[in-house]
């Protein structure tokens, strides 16, 4: 059914509300929507095409279509790592771009446009635009997703407006519609069919987005069009001027080592994971240090440091969803129901299905708890989210002890997985959004939504670097290792949360 658009309800501004929020939220909802779609689609691919073909893919593989890339398992999990480690690295110039050059608005259609041109590239046969059409993709979600979060806080007033964390729920539901259809979809056509024409049905559901989003824009709040601290003609030149610097400084080493044979994946994504650890922890420094900051808005950044480090370690456990999880789904999990089999890539699917089943009822539950006074802390949400993810890994770790003699185990120990991360996400991402906007200085407000989704590059960044020194992410100490980190990190959270709190100021 398609959503609703109702007559205002107190607090909001302009003819019709959109299940209760400004109108502005649907035109979000649904850029947000397709841009998802595509991203995901191309996530479910990704992992099962890098491997199809060699020692690690399972039957769910090509459909008889001809082979993937045939990589090896570490191979594609430090691929798939690295690459959505960019994708987040991405958003903090992508911020930069909404707050000095060319507003949130601006930036999120050029964004979305260059996520198009990606998946176009995507769908050409070959190693060269594989690996250019990511490079496109992770550039333009870069550009998209932390202007698009900070239009979402743009529509309420103010951080202590009661329906913010709300809006923010509902924003994710329309990520996760986007992304419960992509692997029914893409995943279907690219897996059992043809992998690039998969790639290119991503790109068709970018363009939705960017027309419904340029048609729509007139519903979003002024401000998102405003550039909070444009450059100055000066700072416009060196800016260009170290740009090319930087540009012909890496033209010129790859070269070299190109021309002397020595090239592997591995001189792009040593350094790509090291930028991705750290470049959050400088940018997380450099704003706390800003001797232009108020003592309060110093004090705020403080808490935040403790959200950001909870969350690195949430979504590298998270991610690994569509990486270690999915490989083992695809390898060793059954994809048989009574006789009819599916394409592996629909497990992708699990996650999105019950957030849009799920995202509701916590949504409610935070405004009927928040009426009555009992609506848990943030920190108290965070701990419970990490909690939640370790022991969804201590689950992870039957299924796979189960299946080291080669049986095929049952998909449903998959769906309690996923389960389980969904649970602890909806405690996590959605307020961590909310929060950030919350939190951000005046100066800092797209960057910090930047800084906010550093904080996936940084558990990106340290499973692709595992991954790349030889580590098995597959294997049951591993995972019992990053389990165990995840629970002790929870109730760290706990213990500190009075500290953390009351660092924040007003801000709770």
């Amino acid at each position: 059914m398609a959503p609703s658009l109702t007559k205002d309800a107190p607090g909001t501004t302009g003819g019709k509300t959109f299940f209760g929020h400004p109108r502005g939220l649907a035109t979000l909802f649904l850029t947000e929507m397709w841009e998802r779609f595509s991203f995901y689609g191309l996530r479910a691919l990704l992992v099962v095409y890098l491997v199809a073909g060699g020692p690690d893919a399972g039957e769910g593989g090509a459909g008889g279509q001809g082979g993937g890339l045939a990589m090896n398992l570490a191979t594609a999990t430090a691929i798939y790592s690295v690459y959505n480690a960019m994708v987040y690295l991405l958003t903090m110039p992508g911020g930069w771009f909404g707050d000095r050059l060319w507003g949130p608005r601006k930036t999120v259609a050029i964004g979305a446009g260059i996520i198009m041109l990606g998946h176009l590239t995507l769908a050409l046969p070959g190693e060269g635009p594989f690996f250019i059409g990511l490079a496109l993709v992770a550039t333009g979600s870069g550009l998209l997703k932390a202007n698009i979060s900070k239009m979402v806080g743009d529509l309420y007033n103010g951080p202590d407006d009661p329906r913010r964390d709300g809006g923010f729920t509902v924003f994710y539901m329309g990520i996760n519609a986007g992304s419960f259809v992509a692997p029914f979809i893409i995943g279907t056509v690219g897996q059992t069919y043809n992998w690039h024409l998969g790639f290119a049905l991503a790109a068709v559901g970018m363009a939705l987005g960017l027309i419904q989003f340029l048609l729509g824009s007139r519903h979003l709040d002024p401000k998102s069009s405003q550039i909070p601290s444009p450059l100055s003609a000066q700072e416009k030149s060196a800016m260009l001027r170290k740009s090319l610097l930087w540009l012909v400084v890496a033209v010129v080493f790859y070269g070299v080592v190109v021309a002397t044979g020595t090239f592997t994946l591995n001189w792009a994504m040593v350094p790509l994971t090291v930028l991705g650890l750290i470049i959050p922890i400088g940018m997380l420094v450099r704003i706390k240090r800003d001797k232009e900051l108020s003592r309060a808005e110093q004090g705020r950044m403080t808490g935040y440091i403790w959200f950001f480090a909870a969350a690195a370690i949430f979504w590298m456990i998270y991610d690994q969803g569509a990486s270690t999880v999915q490989a083992f789904g695809d390898a060793k999990t059954s994809t048989s129901i009574m006789g009819w089999h599916f394409p592996s890539t629909w497990f992708q699917s699990i996650n999105p299905l019950f957030i849009i089943l799920l995202a509701p009822v916590f949504a409610s539950l935070w405004l009927a708890l928040n009426r009555r006074g009992k609506e848990p802390t943030t920190t108290g949400k965070f701990a419970f989210a990490l909690v939640m993810t370790g022991a969804s890994f201590f689950v992870f770790i039957l299924p796979m002890s189960m299946a080291s003699d080669g049986t095929k185990v049952s998909p449903l120990w998959l769906v309690l997985i996923f389960l389980m991360h969904t649970v602890a996400e909806l405690c996590l991402s959605p307020v961590g959004l909310s929060v950030t906007t919350k939190l951000a200085p005046a100066k800092y407000a797209s960057q910090l939504m930047g800084v906010w989704f550093l904080a996936v590059t940084a558990g990106d960044s340290i499973t692709g670097l595992l991954s790349i020194g030889g580590a098995d992410l597959s294997t049951t100490g591993v995972v019992a290792v990053e389990a165990a980190l995840a629970v002790l990190a929870g109730f760290a959270v706990f213990m500190y949360r009075r500290q953390i709190t009351s660092t924040m100021s007003e801000v709770q």
